[in-house]
């Protein structure tokens, strides 16, 4: 590949993975099985020129390649009006368009673990969405690095990666402790717990590894995804070992050498909702939930929760998932029943991402802590963080509801 024989796009590629590899100090490189892109994620126009240059090649990935979210929706292009940044849309629909053509899967989702046929404990994979990261390194046991842009579509087309860091069993090792059996049970058992704790847990450990003990075993898969989310956006981890929670760590000493340890008191969760929380409580311009990308199960609790109540008239409720869990979605009537309560499913795409949705200004209430930490700097809105419990409640009176018996307070 190095030399040609297999064309210019795969020379392009494999040169980019040896050159990684190098910089890792990888004395060789490894195979892996799946990849997740993040560069089908438009940024600029060194993306749409890099996909047309190995379409034009002829590139094809040489394993199974699904995609991360765009910046615009495909099925959705209202969303986001081309008149708002016609260069930003234009491009960012354009390079969507050139990986699907080259045959990476458009799955157009950041939760791809949310979908059927992924990665398994132990498989190396090549993927470059934060949360991707830190969830399959974490909650899957599968093994990658954070792979960006272009590395991510180099590994893709080689099929191989750089035999270091997170592939590497001695790289797995975790360098901080984060202790959160102080807490009551009945706090870790609610569901804003898994968003705070990731997000604190972030703050403390940069980009070092923590293992975490003290989250409840019964913690549901989109709590380990809020928890993977949120650690990878606060702080840059790629892989986090949940203690008799996550596959790798079924006892500190298996990941846990000794070290620095970290006792969490109720403080630091306090502080951290206070953190996330930049609006006063009041009137709301919209509620904006699915980052990452809602799932079956919290499809299930949002209608739950509404009830078969409507969301408060002219209040934008919006929602993003993927394609393939909204197709579901709709075979079991959760997106009809949402409809008719006024809530916004679109799907491709992210919501905290400039160019701006146009619904989504001023005071906007979410669940996400993801969602919360990025949306003030790039979208210039006010953010209500709270449970899924209080952005139902307040969703449908249009305004900031507060759950009295929350153990936490903005």
């Amino acid at each position: 590949m190095l030399a040609g024989d297999h064309g210019p796009a795969l020379k392009l590629a494999m040169g980019l993975v040896v050159k990684a590899a190098g910089i890792m100090g990888a004395k060789r490189l490894v195979p892996v099985s799946f990849a997740h892109i993040d560069a089908c994620f438009y940024t600029g126009q060194s993306h749409v020129d890099f996909a047309r240059y190995l379409a034009d090649h002829g590139a094809k990935p040489a394993i199974t390649t699904w995609t991360n979210n765009g910046v615009v929706s495909l099925a959705n292009p209202e969303l986001r009006d081309e008149r708002d940044d016609p260069e930003m849309v234009r491009g960012a629909r354009k390079v969507m368009e050139l990986y699907a053509a080259m045959g990476f899967l458009p799955t157009w989702t950041c939760a791809p673990y949310q979908l059927p046929g992924g990665p398994k404990l132990g498989d190396h994979i090549a993927a470059g969405e934060s949360n991707a990261v830190s969830y399959y390194n974490s909650v899957v046991g599968a093994r990658t690095n954070k792979y960006g842009d272009y590395l991510d579509v180099a590994c893709a087309l080689t099929g191989k990666a750089p035999f270091a860091g997170l592939h590497l069993d001695e790289g797995r090792r975790a360098g901080l402790h984060i202790d959160a059996t102080a807490l009551p049970g009945h706090w870790r058992g609610d569901d804003l717990f898994p968003h705070l704790l990731g997000y604190v847990a972030g703050r403390i450990a940069g980009t070092r590894i923590p293992v975490i003990s003290g989250i409840p075993k019964a913690t549901p898969l989109h709590g380990l995804k809020a928890i993977s989310s949120a650690v990878a956006a606060a702080g840059g981890v790629e892989l986090w070992h949940g203690l008799g929670v996550t596959p790798e760590a079924p006892a500190l000493e298996r990941v846990f050498g000794g070290g620095e340890t970290h006792i969490l008191r109720a403080d630091d969760l306090r502080a951290a909702h206070r953190d996330l929380s930049t609006a006063r409580d009041g009137p709301l311009d919209a509620v904006a939930l699915g980052t990452p990308h809602f799932g079956l199960d919290e499809f299930r609790a949002l209608v739950q929760l509404l009830d078969g109540r409507r969301v408060k008239e002219g209040l934008p409720v919006i929602v993003t998932t993927s394609r393939a869990v909204r197709a579901i979605a709709m075979e079991q009537g959760l997106i009809a029943t949402l409809d008719r309560a006024g809530v916004q499913t679109p799907v491709d795409v992210c919501s905290y991402y400039s160019p701006r949705i146009r619904a989504l200004k001023g005071r906007v209430m979410t669940n996400a802590a993801k969602w919360a930490y990025y949306a003030p700097g790039m979208l210039g809105v006010e953010v209500a963080f709270g449970s899924l419990k209080e952005c139902v409640e307040s969703a449908v009176l249009g305004e900031v509801w507060r759950d009295p018996a929350s153990w936490v307070k903005p």
